[in-house]
């Protein structure tokens, strides 16, 4: 497996840690997180680039296919000062309608890291986060102050993850994309306009 490079530091200050992002901010080799004085900077390895490629190319598939109003907003950094927390996903999506926050963050995680990724979703008031590792998906409805941990999207409840993970595993993008495409295909048409 490919090493994935990371870097924490304790004690830094919110200015250090905005000072850092305008630094990187051309640099998109790095996943940057701060919760509470702790920032953790990821170097993610091109396997882990491939696959949030890969999902990112076919969740936007099932938008499209069954007409599911969504806004791709990407690995941009999220940030609330008041709440001291911040991070970068490898994907993240409003449903519906565009928003100053992801409904959708998705992490894909390779090895490790010491910031608890749902405690800083939780201050961004993200809704659902998706955790892909070792192979499967993870996922996480925001409930009042807490996750908790949910068999199916309740943003996408007509995706069967099951299938968009045999997706994700296969070792060829294009036909990947093509096959779930024609999977999804028939299927009734969603629209979402939460």
């Amino acid at each position: 497996m490919e090493t994935e490079e990371r870097f924490i530091a304790n004690e830094v200050s919110w200015e250090q840690y905005e000072a850092l992002l305008v630094k990187l901010s051309d640099n998109f080799s790095y996943r940057v997180t701060y919760l509470d004085g702790v920032l953790e900077i990821l170097s993610p390895s091109p396997r882990h680039e491939e696959i949030k490629k890969g999902i990112g190319a076919l969740l936007e598939v099932y938008f499209q296919e069954t007409g599911t109003q969504y806004f791709q907003l990407g690995s941009k950094s999220f940030r609330r000062q008041e709440r001291e927390g911040g991070t970068e996903p490898d994907e993240s999506y409003c449903i519906g309608l565009k928003k100053d926050f992801p409904d959708l963050a998705v992490e894909v995680v390779l090895t490790s890291g010491e910031t608890d990724k749902l405690a800083v979703y939780k201050r961004l008031g993200v809704t659902e986060v998706w955790f892909w590792q070792n192979s499967q998906f993870s996922l996480y409805r925001l409930r009042g102050d807490k996750y908790e941990l949910i068999q199916a999207s309740e943003l996408l409840p007509n995706l069967d993850l099951a299938l968009l993970g045999e997706y994700v595993r296969h070792p060829n993008p294009l036909l990947a994309v093509k096959e779930f495409r024609k999977q999804i295909g028939g299927s009734d048409t969603q629209s979402t306009s939460s």
